[in-house]
Order: C-alpha cells, then sequence, then structure tokens
C-alpha cells in the first residue's frame, strides 16, 4: 500500500515538473524577444538622442555669440534699469541651458556605455560635444563676471564699424566650422561597412571562426577595415553579391532586406535601411 502511493506521488510530482518547464520555456521565449524588441528601440533612441543633443548644443552656441556680440557693442551706462535687468536674466537662462545640456549628455553617455551600440565614434562625438559644453559654460561665466564687475567693454557702433564687421566675420567662420563639424559627426553616425566573400577567406582575415562540426561563429572583435567596403547608410540601397550561393552571416533583420536572384547572381536589396543597421554597423555576407 505504502509503494503504491509513494509511487502515485512521483507520477504527480514529475508531471507538475514537466507542466512547469513548458511553460518557463514559453515564458523566456516570450522574454527574449521582449528584450529584444526593447533593444532595437533603444538603439534607435539613442541615435536619434545623439543627433538632437548635438543640433541643441550647435544652436547653443549661436545664442553665446549672439550675447557677446551685443554686450560688446552695448553701453551699459545709458540703457535703462529694466534692460539691463533684461540682459543678466538673459544670460541667466542661457546658463540654466547649458547645465541641462550637460544633464543630458552625461544621462545619455551613461545609457550609451551599458549599451551594445557604444563604439569609438560614439565615443569621440560625446568627447567633442562635452568639450563644447565646457567652453560654452566658461564663456557664460566670464560675461557674468564682466557683468557683476561693471567692466563692460564698449564699442561705438558708429566709429568703429571696422571692429564690428570683423566681428561677425568671426562669428560667420565659427558658424560656418560647427556646421561642418555637425555634418562630419552626422556622417560618422552614417557610416557603415560590408564585406562579402567565401568561408576561407572570412576565417582568413579573422571575421568567423568555423571547424570540424562546429557552427560557423562571427567575432565579436575590431575588424580589419581595410577588407570591408566603406559606404553610407543613406545611400546604400542594394549590393551585387555575384554568386548563386549566399549567406548572411551578421545580424540583420530578416524584415529589413532581402536577396534578389537575378539570373545567375544574387543582389542583396535594403527595403528598411533605418532598421537593418540598428543591431550592427558591419554586414559580413558569405559566398559560394
Amino acid at each position: 500500500m505504502r509503494k503504491s502511493a509513494f509511487s502515485l506521488i512521483c507520477a504527480l510530482v514529475v508531471t507538475m515538473c514537466a507542466c512547469s518547464g513548458n511553460e518557463k520555456t514559453e515564458e523566456a521565449q516570450q522574454y527574449a524577444n521582449t528584450e529584444r524588441d526593447d533593444s532595437l528601440r533603444t538603439a534607435l533612441a539613442e541615435k536619434d538622442s545623439l543627433l538632437s543633443l548635438f543640433a541643441t548644443i550647435s544652436e547653443g552656441i549661436y545664442q553665446i555669440k549672439e550675447m557677446e556680440n551685443l554686450l560688446s557693442v552695448s553701453n551699459l551706462s545709458n540703457e535703462s534699469p529694466s534692460r539691463k535687468q533684461e540682459i543678466i536674466n538673459d544670460i541667466k537662462l542661457i546658463k540654466l541651458d547649458i547645465e541641462s545640456r550637460r544633464r543630458s549628455l552625461e544621462n545619455l553617455e551613461a545609457r550609451l556605455s551599458k549599451s551594445n551600440n557604444y563604439n569609438e565614434e560614439m565615443k569621440k562625438t560625446i568627447e567633442a560635444l562635452r568639450s563644447q559644453i565646457a567652453m560654452q559654460e566658461e564663456t557664460i561665466a566670464n560675461l557674468q563676471a564682466e557683468l557683476a564687475a561693471a567692466n563692460i567693454k564698449i564699442s561705438d557702433l558708429n566709429k568703429d564699424v571696422d571692429s564690428l564687421i570683423t566681428r561677425n566675420a568671426e562669428t560667420t567662420i565659427e558658424k560656418k566650422a560647427a556646421q561642418e563639424e555637425s555634418i562630419r559627426l552626422n556622417n560618422a553616425l552614417n557610416t557603415c561597412y560590408y564585406v562579402i566573400g567565401s568561408k576561407s577567406e572570412l576565417k582568413e582575415h579573422k571575421i568567423i571562426e568555423s571547424g570540424f562540426l562546429r557552427k560557423t561563429k562571427v567575432m565579436e572583435s575590431d575588424y580589419e577595415l581595410s577588407y570591408f567596403t566603406r559606404a553610407d547608410k543613406r545611400t546604400l540601397n542594394e549590393i551585387p553579391l555575384h554568386s548563386k550561393k549566399v549567406k548572411v552571416l551578421s545580424k540583420h533583420p530578416a524584415d529589413s532586406y532581402q536577396i534578389v536572384t537575378d539570373g545567375d547572381s544574387k543582389t542583396l536589396v535594403i527595403n528598411n535601411r533605418t532598421k537593418f543597421w540598428e543591431l550592427s554597423n558591419y554586414l559580413i555576407i558569405q559566398i559560394n
């Protein structure tokens, strides 16, 4: 009787474990899918935040330059008290804006440091933005000190036109430099690389690793960029593969591209550029 009861209990335990195992497997799969989707959305948000923050910081440079120009041609002794207070308040607001940008940059850097998308190019971009914010903080501090000490340098617009023209020219040059830097950073963020090669060629350049009865693995390290083709994500729409057999080894969402057959050759067509490059800036294709 005891043996029969014991056997029944064992059978119930096994059945419950099996059911629990199936439920946990389904929950794990759902969690993995959710985690992957969240990762994609996070990568896009980080990229958009970086571009948006750079635009905001660049705009801040122009605000400060306009304030410097105002103080260089304005005689505060001839200004009304309300106008003087307005200038002081404007500088305080600019200072608060700079502090807000600095905190935004710190928060963005903290998020990026925990992300798989944080590469060397993004690190350089963060450092450039940090330097610009530091320069803005220093300039505003100097202007506040001048106001506090009533040490405002006066420029007579009617008598010193040449000086004003020179200063405006310098501001124009600085604005152009900031715009060029913005373009350079935007181009860097949209740079991608792709390589097409046989299995042996990819192994030779340490892009993949494989062996007998072992699944091919894409290496997670700094690649030999001279072996890759450099391209722009914004204009790269399709890549001729010149081969009958092709296999995409790098991580790219399956619904963001397609392989089109044209006679004896195939072509990779990118349908959704943003989605295609959100996981990796490197496209690795094995042929033959």
